[in-house]
């Protein structure tokens, strides 16, 4: 088949670009030959206005924090009115107890009932049904993902020149089991799950400033006091979300362990409150290689249905079955204005699918009520196309983060001293961020709905450097590409076109690494591969499981490789690790990032820039808010400056942003702030959803 099939018939059939793409090789189609036709799909399928129609106004519930407009009763859902007229749970008012939150709902006062339907992949998307189910942080963000507004804590407030934080809690709130939340619950998980080595092998970065680790302390029942040697206004931006401390839902699974935990039932499963033998006794009967295994089980929210919460619904049945249950709290200590006992919703249902074809096929036809994770950008004509058999409303959520598909230059990559010699080369890195065609890619990949560019962060950050920095670097200008690359020494090419290695070894190959995830990296960097081919780069495009590839980053083992700018809306209320060396982890450098992670103690010691921005973003925690974010901006001018990471296309939809939501549900917010600082849909509240009849 050439390029002149039918390509009426292909818009009849509604391929996606993906399908396209994957299908190509099959049918005799070379990538090149696509791109006119998927420009054509681009007009025919997914217009501008389409896509403006779907993204409706940024909205959603707001947290009331004025007692004076506090309801005076409350009520619950009939189930639980049943269960304490029986005798077998007490009022609601005794469970929420003295200081509920109050939340408004974004349109109105819902009613109680009904299960919410999702997908997910398998154990470790454990963000499909946490991002959801578990607000359970102490502080979250507000709708504009921006203001940080109270979740778990009631308030808190910095004293001693911002060195000491001190978090008031909510009276009387309980765990899911009835036992009280207090102040034991943060000293305990601070002094027996944080400090024990065992369990947390090596100390967050996170919590030690500059002059050293922080201290935590009991002030009394329901309030603890944070210490720290240097200001650190910042650490209540962590308390938001995916540092380590967001959360029992979201940070129970890893390392940090959630910044609380509920002591009462964990000391069972802990040496120092419980006899080795005994202990041993119960890993060995659990199945378990140690205790640290067993405790961490027990701790796992999304894993172990006995393990007390706070969160709005419960996992019942866990995330290593087929179907991973969630029942609502009936000690959740929230309410709406009219004093209703939240989630209104009385069970969430996530079915595995054997992969993310697989959950698009089934959110198509409408067997998901709410679903925005997996769902494919390019699969948008066909979910337009059906919502009404599947009796579902399309909307449209453009993400805050710079690039949905970043190229990671490794900075510290050794293995091949020519390669390593052009990645840390600064105009290298700018003549391959030139050669990029990021208005085909936007076409192609994001149907139109992106922004071609930088990395650089929204305009709306109070981080951001300015609006030429959208641009710098980042235009196609395969020219100005071609010149830069012959004057820095790589004027010699093969018969082909491609440039030749400066140490007489043939062609020089980059190697770029993908996996299969959110976007269709692979297909991406083929089209990459093809307009790098116009400046003589010749790029080796090769695809590995997400792990693997996280284990080869690990290992210093990759030059560039592909990844979404996860969190960098905000770059200290995330980790910054697809942004600069961070930590080991790092695909820009995980040797710099293990120098950064210890201060100095291992690894190897950045140069120049690199240097300056890793020691401006060490700086940026204990700065006082003006001069924060002033060094925030610096930081970007150096990323983009140096081109350490290569954007494509951002403030798009791609990442999460394609949601469907069942026509029958209510507070469906038109349009959520989409970012993974924020936890998307996190923020929007999902326990004040209802459906409507």
């Amino acid at each position: 088949m050439d390029r002149g099939f039918n390509l009426n018939e292909l818009l009849q059939q509604r391929l996606s670009r993906r399908d396209l793409f994957r299908n190509a090789g099959v049918a005799g189609i070379s990538l090149s030959a696509l791109w006119d036709l998927t420009s054509q799909l681009s007009a025919s399928a997914a217009t501008p206005k389409i896509g403006g129609q779907l993204i409706g106004k940024l909205e959603g519930p707001t947290t009331v924090t004025d007692p004076a407009k506090f309801p005076k009763t409350f009520k619950e859902a009939p189930q639980l009115a049943e269960l304490v007229k029986a005798g077998k749970l007490p009022s609601v008012k005794e469970r929420i107890g003295e200081d509920p939150l109050v939340i408004k709902p974004v349109h109105e006062i819902g009613r109680y009932g009904g299960t919410i339907r999702r997908g997910f992949t398998g154990p470790g998307d454990w963000s499909a049904g946490v991002r959801f189910c578990g607000n359970d942080s102490l502080v979250h963000w507000d709708v504009t993902g921006t203001k940080p507004t109270p979740l778990a804590a009631k308030s808190w407030k910095f004293s001693d020149g911002d060195k000491t934080l001190t978090i008031h809690l909510r009276r009387g709130m309980k765990w899911s089991d009835g036992k009280p939340f207090t102040a034991d619950d943060f000293v305990f998980w601070f002094e027996d799950l944080y400090k024990n080595k065992d369990v947390v092998p090596a100390p967050s970065p996170y919590l030690t400033t500059k002059s050293g680790p922080a201290e935590l302390e009991k002030v009394d029942t329901y309030a603890v006091r944070w210490k720290f040697k240097d200001p650190y206004w910042v650490f209540v931006l962590l308390l938001t979300g995916p540092t380590g401390f967001g959360g029992q839902a979201h940070d129970s699974h890893v390392s940090a362990l959630g910044g609380y935990a509920p002591a009462h039932y964990l000391k069972q499963f802990h040496p120092k409150y419980v006899s080795k033998e005994e202990l041993d006794k119960k890993a060995k009967e659990g199945k378990f290689d140690n205790w640290v295994n067993l405790l961490k089980f027990k701790a796992d929210w999304g894993l172990n249905p006995e393990l007390p919460v706070i969160s709005p619904w419960q996992t019942t049945q866990g995330r290593n079955t087929a179907t991973w249950v969630l029942e609502r709290n009936p000690y959740y200590f929230g309410v709406d204005t009219e004093g209703n006992q939240l989630p209104y919703i009385d069970k969430v249902v996530l079915t595995l699918a054997e992969n993310l074809e697989v959950i698009n096929l089934r959110a198509i036809a409408g067997e998901y009520d709410w679903g925005e994770r997996h769902l494919d950008l390019q699969k948008l004509p066909v979910f337009i196309e059906n919502q009404q058999k599947g009796n579902y409303k399309v909307h449209l959520d453009p993400g805050g983060i710079g690039s949905d598909a970043a190229l990671l230059c490794n900075q510290s990559y050794e293995a091949d001293a020519e390669i390593a010699r052009w990645l840390t080369n600064a105009d290298f890195r700018r003549a391959l961020s030139l050669g990029i065609d990021r208005d085909q890619l936007n076409e192609t990949f994001w149907l139109g709905l992106g922004t071609p560019g930088s990395v650089v962060c929204t305009e709306t950050s109070p981080y951001n450097p300015g609006a030429e920095f959208r641009k710098l670097w980042s235009t196609h200008d395969p020219k100005n590409a071609n010149a830069m690359l012959d004057k820095i020494g790589l004027s010699k090419k093969d018969g082909e076109g491609y440039r030749l290695r400066t140490d007489g070894k043939g062609r020089l190959r980059i190697e770029l690494t993908t996996y299969l995830g959110f976007m269709p990296f692979t297909q991406i960097a083929e089209m990459i591969k093809l307009q790098w081919g116009k400046i003589g780069i010749q790029a080796d495009v090769a695809e590995l499981e997400r792990s693997l590839l996280g284990r080869r980053r690990a290992n210093n083992e990759t030059q560039v490789s592909m990844e979404i700018m996860w969190g960098t809306e905000n770059l200290y209320a995330h980790s910054p690790v697809n942004l600069f060396p961070y930590d080991p982890t790092s695909a820009v450098g995980p040797l710099y990032g293990k120098w950064f992670a210890t201060g100095g103690g291992s690894g190897k010691t950045p140069p120049g820039r690199l240097k300056e921005l890793l020691e401006l973003y060490r700086a940026g925690f204990s700065a006082p808010e003006k001069q924060h974010y002033e060094l925030g901006k610096k930081i970007w001018r150096i990323a983009i400056e140096e081109q350490y990471v290569i954007g494509t296309v951002g403030l798009a939809p791609g990442i999460m942003g394609l949601r469907v939501c069942k026509n029958s549900l209510g507070n469906v917010p038109q349009r959520m702030f989409n970012g993974s600082s924020t936890l998307h849909p996190k923020q929007s509240k999902p326990e004040t959803a209802f459906y409507k009849r």
